[in-house]
């Protein structure tokens, strides 16, 4: 029996904890423009499609993604990768009601996955036929899911085993950039078509992580070039920051910019990610992480020098404490 489950999964459901709700309500209902489903004084949901629920917010005061949920095809499906999870001595915790409501699901399993990141299982989201009310005309999920999850890594053979034995995630390429004097090795990881949904980037011969939350950024892909234009403008003009301003990839070819939310993380907004011809593609590496563009918006001496001294010093923090892997081999690295 073939236990390959590429195609099978993609990323369903994203959790954020924060207690910047208002501003957290300002920027993906009236920047980023998806339907806001529900609000009251603790929590925001959103939808972009019929899925009930694709990004939570809750209050509290991580400032930071608590949860991404995976959505898994069918039944069989999750077996395998339970069994997996089972076979690696991964614990899995099932929901509650209440837990798989808030995030508009029937039900889901809970796993700690790197960076003590929730990985959360499911396959059947709750869905509605309520028309839409965005200022976007349309996201891209589907099959290949909600977007994509970028994580840095001090453990980055642990991080890219986890993705390729529990999901059968495939290598599409590789960029190698140098950013403040060092050089950072990206590896993207494709689960279905989509050239990838998970991005794992380590800092070259230095066993630091100078980010400071669980993933550096998502993405979301709306889709024309006119609404990723009118979505850049939205945010800019509501005095949400661009940690960088629209350019293009060379590996996916997906034009993008990138906004700090209200949490200080950056939110990746693209259309025309490219998808994988499995007959065909070749994983290459690539110079650069993009052909033009993505331009920071704030360019100063002083904002480089701040910046940089501040993500260095983060790095260097990270050093104290173990960087969590759910697998078992401690001499991944």
């Amino acid at each position: 029996m073939n236990q390959d489950i590429f195609g099978a999964s993609s990323m369903g459901y994203a959790l954020i904890e924060s207690n910047r709700i208002d501003h957290w309500k300002t920027f993906l209902k009236d920047g980023i423009g998806l339907h806001l489903q529900h609000a009251d004084r603790d929590s925001l949901a959103f939808r972009m499609d019929a899925h009930q629920r694709r990004v939570i917010i809750q209050r509290g005061p991580a400032e930071d993604f608590v949860a991404i949920g995976w959505q898994l095809r069918d039944q069989a499906t999750l077996d395998i990768v339970l069994q997996r999870l089972k076979t690696r001595g991964i614990a899995v915790q099932a929901s509650s009601e209440r837990e798989a409501a808030v995030r508009g699901v029937a039900h889901f399993w809970r796993i700690i996955g790197p960076k003590r990141l929730a990985i959360e299982l499911f396959i059947e989201p709750l869905t509605t036929d309520e028309p839409l009310d965005m200022l976007c005309a349309g996201f891209i999920t589907g099959e290949a899911g909600m977007g994509h999850l970028a994580i840095t890594s001090r453990r980055g053979k642990a991080m890219r085993r986890f993705w390729q034995e529990i999901f059968d995630a495939r290598q599409s390429d590789s960029i190698v950039e140098q950013l403040a004097g060092v050089t950072v090795d990206i590896d993207f990881f494709r689960v279905n078509p989509r050239h990838h949904s998970i991005a794992i980037a380590q800092v070259r011969g230095l066993p630091m992580d100078p980010i400071r939350t669980k993933a550096q950024h998502m993405n979301l892909l709306t889709t024309s070039v006119g609404e990723l234009t009118d979505a850049f403008l939205r945010c800019r003009a509501l005095g949400f920051e661009m940690a960088h301003e629209i350019g293009e990839h060379p590996n996916d070819r997906e034009q993008s910019f990138y906004v700090l939310c209200p949490s200080g993380f950056e939110i990746e907004l693209g259309w025309n990610a490219l998808e994988v011809d499995e007959r065909s593609w070749q994983p290459t590496t690539h110079q650069g992480i993009s052909l033009w563009g993505h331009r920071p918006e704030k360019t100063g001496t002083w904002n480089k020098l701040s910046t940089n001294l501040g993500n260095f010093g983060r790095g260097l923090r990270s050093l104290l404490s173990p960087e969590y892997s759910p697998l078992q081999e401690s001499h991944s690295k």
